[in-house]
């Protein structure tokens, strides 16, 4: 990947080669995955930067191949094959050099949302694909009553819940979604001086 390219452009390349694999047991290739997220919360009438938010939040599966990543990136694979590869938190930290936190950490926080609704909404484990209870199991199952409060208290919280239920809800292979040209002009809004 260029590394004079553009941020939006860098996704885009992204979004095109690792995000035409397919997305880690699920129908769908991980790029389908979160333009279909992208999708629910435009259709929500998410703000900008939570649309942003769900278009992005498994960029951490996507960026092992970038030149400028801090440290070698584990990859859904390994993910699957029983190693957490941390992509919240891994892709909200390389996104953190372009977007303000309103797209971060709802990028950094969907994982822990998933903990969260396990332990807060009696059956949404239920509704989870077999995928994704395996992650679950991997990224620390439901939380605890004390994690819980403590998440719910934190000021991204709503946001990234928010992304979660799209993320859930994004795995449709007959779907028809914009693809990722669409949020270009959104997402070149939401870059930050750098």
């Amino acid at each position: 990947m260029s590394t004079s390219m553009s941020p939006v452009g860098r996704l885009a390349e992204l979004f095109t080669s690792q995000g035409a694999a397919d997305y880690l047991g699920e129908p769908v290739s991980v790029a389908q995955h979160l333009l279909q997220a992208a999708a629910l919360a435009v259709a929500a009438g998410a703000p900008d930067a939570l649309v942003a938010a769900a278009l992005l939040h498994d960029t951490g599966h996507l960026r092992g191949a970038d030149p400028l990543a801090d440290e070698p990136e584990l990859s859904g694979r390994e993910l699957m094959g029983g190693t957490d590869n941390d992509h919240g938190e891994r892709g909200a930290a390389w996104l953190a050099r372009w977007f303000p936190p309103a797209v971060t950490e709802p990028v950094r926080l969907h994982v822990a949302a998933k903990r969260y609704l396990c332990a807060a909404e009696p059956g949404y484990a239920g509704l989870l694909s077999p995928a994704s209870v395996y992650t679950l199991s991997l990224q620390g199952g439901p939380m605890t009553a004390a994690e819980a409060a403590a998440f719910a208290a934190g000021p991204y919280a709503a946001g990234a819940v928010a992304v979660r239920r799209w993320d859930d809800a994004a795995k449709d292979p007959a779907a028809e979604v914009p693809g990722f040209a669409w949020y270009r002009p959104l997402l070149d809004g939401l870059l930050v001086a750098g």
